[in-house]
C-alpha cells in the first residue's frame, strides 16, 4: 500500500491531527506507538556512542600503540561526520520514505559497529566509527520529526520527555557504560555488546516501522551539500582540535579550520535563503522566523555545551585531581544520568499541563546553581559534594531539554518539522564541540598559568578545572535570561491545555 493510499484509508490522519491541533484528546494507535517506540530505542543506542569512547581512549592508545592526538580522532571523527550529515537530514526526511530511511540509518550503524569490533588496527576502527556516525546522524532528526507529525499537540510534552532521555541521558551515561565494560572486558566489547541490540532494533523496525507522511521528489543542490560539509565540518573539526588538551594539532590549523568553516557557513546560509524561495533549499531556514524556535535553539545550545563540557571536565577532575579509577569515575557520574532518565518523562507530562516557562526558569536556575557549586571544587573535595552538585545539574538539565524541544518545534509549521529537527540536531553538534573546546581551552590555559608559579601537577589541574567551571557558570546566566522569553507555542495550545 502506498503512503497516499494508507493515509486515505484511515479515518483521521496523524499528520492532520498534528497540523490542526484540535484533537488534543486523540490517542496514538498501536502502529504509531510501535513506530515511536522502535525509533526511541534505536536512537538511544546510536546516540550512546557519541561519548562512549571517552573513558576508553587510554586503553585504546596502549593496545593500538597510538598517540593521544591520533586516538582523539575516534571521537572527533564521529562528531565531524555527524556535523556533515545532520544538515542533510531535513532534505532526506522529506524525500525518502520513513521505513527506508530508518533501515538505511540502522544498517549503517550496525555495519560500522561490526567493523569497529573486528578492527585489526586504528584505521579500520576509525572507519567503523565514521560509518556508525552516518547512521547516528539520521536517527535523531527522524525521531523528532516523526513525533511532531504523529503526536497531537496536547500530548507532545510526554513524548518529548522520552526523547530527552535519548538526547541527554545517552551521552551522559556513555562514560559510565564504557568504564564498566573496560573493567570487565576488552575495548572491543564496547561494540560487541551494542551490535546485537542494534541488529534486533533493525529487524523490529523493518517489521513495525511504517512510512509517515508523504514524500516529495526533488533534486539535491550539490553546491549546498559541499558548503554544508565544509562549513559545519570545518567548525566542528576546528573546535574539536582546539578542545583536545592532549592533542598536537597546530593552533594555526585549528583556527584556520574555524575560519574556513565560518566563511563556508555564511555562504551556505545565504544560498539557502535564496533556494528556499523556490522550495529547493537543502536546509530550509524558515523555522528561524519564529522567535520561540530561535530562542529555544540558543538556550538549547547553551545547555548542550554545558552538558557535554561537564561530561569532559568531571572525569578529568575525578581522575587527575581526586585520583579515582575509570570505573569509579563512571559510577560517580551514574546517579546523575539515571536521575535525568527518571525525570524526563515526568517533565514531559508537566509540560503538557504547565507549559514551557514554568519548567525552564527553575531548570536553568538549578543548572546554573550546580555549576557555581562546581567552581568550589578543590583538590580535596569530598565525593558527596561532587555527586550532589552533579545531581542538581542533572535535575536542572532534565527540566530544560523537554520544554526547549517541544516549544521550539511546536512553533514551526508542520511542513517545516523535518528542517526544524535538522537545525536542532546540527546546533547540538556545534554547541557540544564549542562547549568542550572553550572549557578545555580555559582549563589548559589556567593550568599553564598555575604551573608557572611552581605548583604541583595536581594543583595545576585543579586550578584549570576551577576556571573552566567559572566560565560554564557565567554562560549559564544567559540561559536563565533566555528562559523567560520561551512559552508554549501557539500551535501547541489546545482547549485541554488552558
Amino acid at each position: 500500500m502506498s503512503v497516499a493510499q494508507e493515509s486515505a484509508s484511515r479515518p483521521s490522519g496523524a499528520g492532520v491531527r498534528a497540523a490542526d491541533g484540535h484533537d488534543g484528546a486523540a490517542r496514538l494507535d498501536a502502529r504509531e506507538r510501535a513506530v515511536i517506540g522502535v525509533l526511541l530505542v534505536s536512537t538511544f543506542v546510536v546516540v550512546l556512542n557519541e561519548t562512549v569512547m571517552s573513558v576508553a581512549l587510554p586503553v585504546l592508545m596502549a593496545d593500538l600503540r597510538i598517540e593521544a592526538s591520533v586516538g582523539q580522532w575516534l571521537t572527533a571523527g564521529f562528531l565531524l561526520t555527524m556535523a556533515v550529515v545532520v544538515p542533510v537530514t531535513g532534505f532526506l526526511i522529506r524525500r525518502v520514505p520513513t521505513r527506508r530511511l530508518f533501515a538505511t540509518a540502522m544498517v549503517l550503524f550496525s555495519a560500522g559497529t561490526l567493523l569497529a569490533a573486528l578492527a585489526p588496527g586504528f584505521g579500520v576502527l576509525l572507519t567503523g566509527r565514521v560509518v556508525q556516525a552516518g547512521g547516528t546522524a539520521i536517527m535523531m532528526p527522524l525521531l523528532m520529526t516523526t513525533v511532531m507529525t504523529l503526536v497531537p499537540p496536547a500530548r507532545r510534552g510526554a513524548l518529548m520527555g522520552n526523547i530527552s532521555v535519548v538526547i541527554s541521558v545517552a551521552p551522559a551515561t556513555g562514560p559510565t557504560v564504557s568504564g564498566v565494560i573496560l573493567d570487565l572486558f576488552s575495548w572491543r566489547y564496547i561494540f560487541w555488546l551494542v551490535l546485537p541490540v542494534a541488529l534486533c532494533t533493525l529487524v523490529l523496525g523493518l517489521w513495525r516501522v511504517t512510512d509517515i507522511g508523504e514524500t516529495a521528489s526533488a533534486s539535491i543542490d550539490v553546491a549546498s551539500v559541499a558548503l554544508s560539509a565544509l562549513g559545519f565540518g570545518g567548525l566542528v573539526y576546528g573546535l574539536s582540535s582546539i578542545g583536545h588538551s592532549t592533542g598536537t594539532t597546530s593552533p594555526l590549523v585549528a583556527w584556520g579550520a574555524v575560519g574556513a568553516g565560518s566563511v563556508a557557513l555564511v555562504t551556505f546560509v545565504f544560498r539557502q535563503l535564496v533556494l528556499q524561495r523556490t522550495g529547493r533549499a537543502l536546509l530550509d531556514l524558515r523555522p528561524f522566523t519564529k522567535p520561540a524556535f530561535t530562542v529555544a535553539t540558543v538556550v538549547m545550545m547553551l545547555m548542550m555545551a554545558t552538558l557535554l563540557g561537564t561530561v569532559v571536565l568531571l572525569p578529568i577532575y575525578l581522575q587527575d585531581v581526586l585520583e579515582l579509577q575509570p570505573l569509579t569515575t563512571g559510577l560517580v557520574l551514574l546517579p546523575g544520568g539515571v536521575l535525568m532518565g527518571v525525570l524526563a518523562p515526568v517533565v514531559g507530562r508537566l509540560y503538557d499541563r504547565l507549559g514551557a516557562r514554568a519548567l525552564l526558569v527553575p531548570g536553568t536556575i538549578a543548572a546554573s546553581s550546580a555549576l557555581w557549586l562546581m567552581t568550589l571544587f578543590t583538590s580535596d573535595s569530598s565525593l558527596v559534594r561532587v555527586v550532589s552538585s552533579h545531581l542538581l545539574l542533572s535535575v536542572g538539565l532534565a527540566l530544560v531539554f523537554t520544554p526547549l524541544f517541544t516549544a521550539g518545534l511546536g512553533a514551526v509549521e508542520p511542513a517545516l518539522y523535518s528542517y526544524g529537527s535538522a537545525i536542532f540536531g546540527t546546533a547540538q553538534q556545534l554547541a557540544g564541540a564549542a562547549g568542550v573546546a572553550l572549557l578545555v581551552s580555559v582549563m589548559s590555559a589556567r593550568s599553564s598559568a598555575v604551573a608557572a608559579v611552581g605548583l604541583p601537577p595536581l594543583e595545576q589541574t585543579a586550578g584549570g578545572v576551577h576556571a573552566a567551571f567559572q566560565v560554564a557558570a557565567a554562560l549559564s546566566l544567559a540561559a536563565i535570561a533566555g528562559a523567560f522569553f520561551i512559552h508554549r507555542a501557539p500551535s501547541d495550545e489546545t482547549p485541554a491545555a488552558h
